[in-house]
């Protein structure tokens, strides 16, 4: 082989090492992807049909296996702004994040609270703006005596039933002793499950977060000193941390956007249940 031949040969040799390792820095440094972008504005509850601030889980579990089957998804981010729910549906949509194929970070922006932020401790990340309201670990049944009120204005409410409890919280009576040592008991068992279940997700210790489990409201900047969140941050930073989980350095992100409230209206117009309890006003909150 002559000179020239030579100095063509070890240039060819040169340039294919070259691209080998360009091609496994670009691995290294991670591919492209898209981060989905999910809203969670509003209170957690099924049946929010003709309420524009509501959360239906349904919904969001949708959106979240939208996002775990789309092969250009490469990470979800929850932007969360909510004061709560339900106990069925907050652990409904904890289960969703749960299941997820892909990297899930949760972003609360003006609140996380009580069923939200049940749901977001389920996330692999949790990053909340610094003046955020995060916490209120804990749990409320709202009821209302109005019998004095009734009787004031001349309205002799009441109902027929079968059944010892079955008007159990109706607002034209208090309940008895025994009525609110059974509620009690329904009221702590959820609280100590919820106290559980973000110990579990934290991986922090029961009595470790029994201790922050009163209710409190703690701040974004508050909630990182306490373990209760990662990072604090905006909704940008949020996206980055889920792309560095992913393993993606370029990225563009989607929103992915639930059902209008018109649409809920139409979807469960004809969707009442008839065993409902005495007062169907009450409800048991994560608060």
């Amino acid at each position: 082989m002559d000179r020239n031949s030579k100095i063509v040969v070890g240039l060819v040799a040169v340039l294919s090492i070259t691209g080998l390792v360009l091609s496994l820095a670009g691995l290294l440094e991670g591919g492209e992807g898209t981060i989905a972008i999910i809203p969670v504005h509003g209170a957690i509850a099924y049946d929010t049909a003709g309420f524009s601030d509501g959360v239906d889980p349904d919904d969001i579990k949708e959106l979240i296996a939208e996002a775990n089957s789309d092969p250009s998804v490469k990470a979800i981010v929850l932007d969360i702004n909510s004061p709560g729910g339900t106990p069925v549906a907050s652990e409904e949509l904890m289960d969703a994040i749960n299941k997820s194929e892909k990297p899930v970070v949760s972003w609360i922006s003006d609140s996380g609270t009580s069923g939200a932020y049940l749901a977001a401790s389920a996330s692999d990340r949790i990053v909340a703006s610094p003046s955020a309201w995060v916490g209120s670990i804990g749990v409320i049944l709202d009821l209302t005596d109005l019998s004095q009120m009734y009787r004031q204005m001349g309205i002799n409410k009441y109902a027929i039933k079968a059944g010892e409890y079955k008007d159990m919280g109706a607002d034209y009576r208090m309940i008895t002793d025994e009525e609110r040592q059974m509620l009690q008991s329904m009221v702590n068992e959820e609280y100590d499950y919820f106290i559980k279940t973000v110990a579990a997700n934290r991986n922090l210790s029961v009595s470790y977060v029994k201790s922050l489990a009163e209710g409190r409201i703690f701040t974004g900047r508050q909630a990182v000193r306490n373990r209760l969140v990662d990072f604090t941050g905006g909704k940008d930073y949020a996206v980055e941390v889920a792309a560095k989980l992913a393993g993606v350095k370029n990225y563009n992100t989607i929103t992915l956007e639930p059902p209008s409230g018109f649409l809920r209206v139409l979807s469960s117009m004809f969707s009442r249940l008839g065993f409902a309890s005495g007062n169907t006003t009450e409800e048991l909150q994560l608060h």
